[in-house]
C-alpha cells in the first residue's frame, strides 16, 4: 500500500474533528508496521491529546520502527499538551510522512527538525492539497492574520432573498437548511447584521440533532457576531440567549444599551470606521472585526446576512468563498436582491470561479471563489 493510501486514511480520520477542534486544526494520524495499520487516531478537541498521541497509544510497542502518517507536521511546542514530535522520537518510530508543514510560527518546520535530528526520516507533501483543504481557516489565520470567510446566501432562481417586506421564511427546503447547520458548525464565528436580527429573530446556533449523521462528540458552538451600529438590538433577542454573542457597534460602551448588554453577559465591541472609505461605514469596520476574531482563535467565519452587509463584505474583498443555495422558485422584481452592490459599469463586476455544484434536496448549492482583483 502506498504512502498516498495511508495518508488518505489519516485525512479520513482528521475529518472526524471537523466540528469540534476549534481553534486547533483538524489532524489525523496512522501508524503502519510491516504493511499493517497498528495505530490510528484524530484530534477531537482543543486541550485534549493530539492525533499522534492517540495513534501511539493504540500502537504501543509496535510503534518502534514503524512509519507514521500525519496530516500536519507534528507540533514542537508545549501548549495545552506536550510536543508530538518529541512523543514520536520517544516511541522510536523510523519514518514520519507529513501531508504538509505547519504554518504556525511556533511549529513551522521545527517539528520536522526535531524528528530529523533524532535520525527519523521524514517525507512532506503527500496529499498536501487534500489535507490543507480541511484547515483552510487555520492556514489563512496563521499566514495572513485573518480568518477564512464564507459568505452564505439563499435565493430564488431570479436572485432574490426576501420579499420587499423582508419576509424570507422559507425560500429553500429543509435539506438545504440542515446543510447550512454543518457550515455553521465548522465555523468559529457567524456574522450577521441587525436587519436580519430584527426581521427574523434567529438564534444562529448549531442544532446537531437536525443533521442525522454526526456522532463524533459535542459540537463547539460558534461565536455569534451582530453588526449593529446604532444598538437597535432588543435585549430579549434570541441570538443573545446563548453564551458567545458579540455586538459590534459604533456607539460608546457607556451607551445605556451597551451597558445593559454587558450586564447580561454579552460582549460589546465599540469601533469607529475610517473616514472616506468606499463601501459604506459598515464595510469600514469589517477588517477590524475579522482581526479581533482571529485574535480570539477563530479560523473560519460564516456570514449569514442581508444584502447590505453581504454586499459590504464583497466590496471589501474579504470573501474567500461564496455559497449560494438556489431554490426552484421565483420571487419577482420587487423582492430584495442577494447583494447591495452599487456597480454601474461592466468593468466593476466581481468575477467568480465555480468550485462546486450539487443538489441538496430540491435546491442547488453553488460554491464559488472570488477572482481576487474583483473586476473582469
Amino acid at each position: 500500500m502506498s504512502d498516498s493510501l495511508y495518508m488518505a486514511r489519516a485525512i479520513q480520520l482528521a475529518k472526524q474533528g471537523l466540528y469540534t477542534t476549534q481553534p486547533n486544526p483538524r489532524v489525523g494520524c496512522v501508524i503502519v508496521k510491516d504493511g499493517q495499520i497498528v495505530g490510528e487516531g484524530f484530534h477531537a478537541r482543543a486541550g485534549q491529546p493530539h492525533a499522534e498521541v492517540f495513534a501511539l497509544r493504540q500502537a504501543g510497542e509496535q510503534a518502534q520502527g514503524a512509519t507514521t502518517y500525519v496530516t500536519l507536521e507534528p507540533c514542537a511546542h508545549f501548549g495545552k499538551t506536550p510536543p508530538c514530535a518529541n512523543a514520536l522520537v520517544q516511541a522510536n518510530v523510523a519514518r514520519v510522512v507529513m501531508a504538509s508543514l505547519d504554518s504556525n510560527p511556533l511549529v513551522a518546520g521545527k517539528g520536522q527538525a526535531i524528528l530529523e535530528s533524532a535520525g527519523i526520516k521524514t517525507t512532506v507533501s503527500i496529499l498536501e492539497s487534500e489535507a490543507k483543504a480541511l484547515n483552510v481557516g487555520f492556514f489563512r489565520r496563521m499566514q495572513g492574520g485573518l480568518p477564512y470567510v464564507r459568505l452564505k446566501t439563499a435565493a430564488s432562481l431570479d436572485g432574490r432573498t426576501a420579499m420587499q417586506s423582508g419576509e424570507s421564511k422559507w425560500i429553500t427546503g429543509a435539506d438545504a437548511r440542515r446543510d447550512v447547520q454543518k457550515l455553521r458548525a465548522q465555523s468559529g464565528a457567524i456574522i450577521t447584521g441587525i436587519g436580519t436580527v430584527l426581521a427574523d429573530n434567529p438564534s444562529l446556533t448549531v442544532r446537531p440533532d437536525d443533521w442525522l449523521d454526526w456522532s463524533y462528540g459535542e459540537v463547539v458552538q460558534p461565536l455569534r457576531v451582530i453588526m449593529d451600529s446604532q444598538l437597535r438590538i432588543p435585549l430579549d433577542a434570541q441570538i443573545l440567549q446563548t453564551a458567545g454573542a458579540i455586538v459590534v457597534t459604533q456607539q460608546a460602551l457607556t451607551h445605556p444599551t451597551a451597558q445593559a448588554l454587558q450586564a447580561q453577559g454579552v460582549d460589546v465591541w465599540s469601533m469607529t470606521p475610517p473616514l472616506n472609505l468606499g463601501g459604506g461605514r459598515e464595510a469600514g469596520i469589517i477588517p477590524e472585526v475579522l482581526q479581533k476574531l482571529a485574535a480570539c482563535g477563530v479560523n473560519e467565519v460564516l456570514v449569514e446576512a442581508g444584502a447590505t452587509l453581504a454586499g459590504a463584505f464583497i466590496q471589501a474583498n474579504l470573501v474567500d468563498e461564496l455559497i449560494v443555495y438556489l431554490a426552484p422558485t421565483l420571487l419577482g422584481s420587487h423582492a430584495r436582491p442577494m447583494f447591495n452592490l452599487p456597480l454601474s459599469q461592466m468593468a466593476q463586476q466581481h468575477r467568480l470561479r465555480q468550485i462546486d455544484m450539487r443538489i441538496i434536496g430540491e435546491d442547488i448549492r453553488l460554491t464559488f471563489k472570488p477572482l481576487r482583483g474583483g473586476a473582469a
